[in-house]
């Protein structure tokens, strides 16, 4: 007997009344948190940027290993204290970093043992559009390739959120169609809800929330766009986005990949090294 699909109703009313009030983030959120706060301030130094980093080691070493890469140090110039990194990757990749650690502590939670594959699929696929984005921008002025980059790379945070907030819910934990139907209508807002909540640009919230948002443009024009391209460009779309589309969708998807293809091709090598960079 096929386990009957629940309505979603309890579990998002849950999650609407945490995001408007004082969130309980997972525990490994509490680290981008306070990196977050640090960053709130316009004045910050990058001594007390240095000091909120400090507190969670993988974020250190995730930073120097970031700023040591190919992507950020294409002359070979190694750093090793973290006042010369924050420099050099600056605010913007501090924040994705700090995202990065935790998204990549929450598949290794506990919680998600029943949902393995999805995690890993989604932190996969952030990756890859984190890569592609970061190149897109490159090749026009509409974008900070930093900018398009986190816009990638946060792009999936509302699935590792409800993730999370769903294994305490036994409707979920062993219904992947159920979970699946809950992350393919939810996980825009609520990753563009939790965003906010955390401080990053309207520019990622705005992104984040379109980001399934049919795109008629010969060339991306901002990061919303890029963000859309990128998704595209990533192609074998996981479960929650293979969605069916329009006639008119699709085609354009397809004159994207061919119109784009060689970028893609030339994003292997940023995917490899950001990966190497973020992951453990």
């Amino acid at each position: 007997m096929a386990t009957p699909a629940p309505s979603h109703f309890d579990i998002l009313e849950d999650i609407a009344r945490e995001l408007s009030g004082d969130v309980n983030f997972p525990t490994c959120l509490d680290a981008a948190i306070l990196v977050r706060n640090a960053l709130k301030d316009p004045f910050v130094r990058t001594e007390q940027i240095v000091q909120a980093i400090r507190i969670e080691p993988l974020i250190s070493s995730k930073l120097l290993r970031l700023a040591n890469s190919v992507i950020y140090n294409p002359a070979g110039h190694p750093v090793s204290d973290l006042n010369t990194v924050i420099e050099r990757l600056g605010i913007d990749i501090v924040r994705m970093t700090s995202l990065a650690v935790a998204m990549d502590q929450m598949l290794k939670s506990v919680h998600l043992s029943s949902y393995n594959a999805i995690a890993k699929a989604a932190w996969e696929n952030s990756l890859q559009v984190a890569a592609i984005a970061r190149m897109l921008a490159r090749h026009n002025a509409y974008a900070a390739p930093d900018m398009a980059m986190l816009a990638g790379l946060v792009h999936n945070i509302g699935i590792f959120y409800l993730l999370f907030r769903a294994s305490a819910y036994p409707e979920y934990r062993h219904n992947e169609a159920a979970m699946i139907d809950l992350l393919t209508g939810w996980h825009e807002g609520i990753g563009e809800s939790l965003l906010h909540s955390l401080g990053l640009p309207e520019t990622i919230t705005d992104a984040v929330r379109d980001q399934s948002h049919l795109t008629m443009l010969d060339t991306p024009r901002s990061v919303s766009d890029i963000l859309y391209f990128s998704i595209t460009l990533a192609g074998n779309l996981p479960a929650w986005q293979n969605k069916v589309v329009a006639v008119e969708e699709a085609a354009w998807q397809e004159i994207i990949r061919s119109r784009h293809e060689p970028l893609r091709q030339a994003a292997d090598d940023e995917i490899a090294e950001l990966r190497a960079a973020l992951s453990t």
